[in-house]
């Protein structure tokens, strides 16, 4: 039976809040990303991954050797990265 978007959404979200992997030695998928950042898994892989100065991706072998491995990413530089952009105003 096939998740519907509804359903992976709720899944990624309760994998953010409660993390069964510390964030400081995780590795995020681009879906991942997508609900920390608030953006489309497409929008992560084909732009803000893409965007100078985000995190290298990481691609791990795949156990048969053969095709491309999904890439993932650090949490905590995605992290690092993001909290770069924030504003410093001054009141």
């Amino acid at each position: 039976m096939k998740q519907t978007d509804t359903e992976q959404l709720k899944e990624l979200i309760e994998q953010l809040l409660n993390p069964s992997i510390p964030v400081e030695v995780d590795l995020w998928s681009s879906k991942e990303i997508a609900a920390y950042l608030k953006q489309k898994p497409r929008t992560v892989a084909e732009v803000t991954c893409r965007i100078p100065g985000f995190p290298q991706t990481i691609y791990l072998p795949s156990a048969t050797g053969k095709g491309r491995a999904h890439p993932r990413w650090k949490a905590r530089e995605v992290i690092q990265w993001a909290e770069k952009y924030q504003e410093n105003r001054v009141a």
